[in-house]
C-alpha cells in the first residue's frame, strides 16, 4: 500500500499544489488555469509529465467535469438538478465509489475491489487528504479523481459565496 497526501495552500492564487509521499517527497504537481476557460487542473509526475487531466465542461446548464488519465476520458462528475442540496453524480466505467465523498471520506472500487481510501485530514490549514493506494496501477485515476472532486466542491463554494453576497 502506498500513502499520499494532497495539501492545498488556503490562498493560493496561483492554484497550484504538490502531492506528497509519507516522507514527504513530491511525488505529482498540480497546477490550474487560472481566469482560462475552459478551467483545467493539470497532474504531472516528478519529470513534469502530464498523467491526468481535470476540465470543466464551459458550456453546460449544470457544472459538469471531465477526467482524462493519460489521454483517455475515464469519469465525469455532473451536478444533477436539486432544489435544496447540492446533488453529484459520478459516470464511470468500472469504477464506484463508497462512502461520503463530498466529506472526502470515502474509497474507490473497480469491479468491487478496493483500489483506494482517501480520508480529509482534521485541523489543518487549508484542505489535506489522506489517499491510501491499494494498487498502484490504478494510482493516476484515484489521483485525478480526489483532484476533480475537490474542483467540483472549490467550484460549488465559489458559486454559492457568489450567490449570498
Amino acid at each position: 500500500m502506498k500513502q499520499l497526501y494532497i495539501k492545498q495552500k488556503v490562498f493560493s492564487l496561483s492554484e497550484k499544489f504538490t502531492i506528497k509521499d509519507q516522507q514527504e517527497n513530491d511525488v505529482y504537481y498540480v497546477e490550474g488555469s487560472f481566469l482560462k476557460i475552459p478551467k483545467t487542473f493539470s497532474i504531472m509526475n516528478t519529470t513534469r509529465d502530464e498523467v491526468a487531466l481535470v476540465t470543466k465542461k464551459v458550456f453546460s446548464f449544470l457544472p459538469k467535469f471531465f477526467v482524462e488519465v493519460n489521454g483517455r476520458e475515464l469519469l465525469t462528475i455532473k451536478k444533477e438538478f436539486s432544489f435544496f442540496k447540492a446533488r453529484y453524480t459520478i459516470e464511470a466505467a468500472d469504477i464506484e465509489v463508497h462512502g461520503n465523498w463530498w466529506d472526502m471520506d470515502f474509497q474507490v472500487l473497480k469491479q468491487g475491489e478496493v483500489i483506494g481510501k482517501v480520508t480529509k485530514e482534521w485541523f489543518t490549514w487549508g484542505d489535506s487528504y489522506k489517499v491510501d493506494i491499494l494498487n498502484e496501477e490504478m494510482e493516476y485515476v484515484i489521483i485525478a479523481f480526489v483532484v476533480a472532486i475537490d474542483c467540483v466542491k472549490a467550484d460549488e463554494a465559489s458559486s454559492s459565496s457568489t450567490a449570498t453576497s
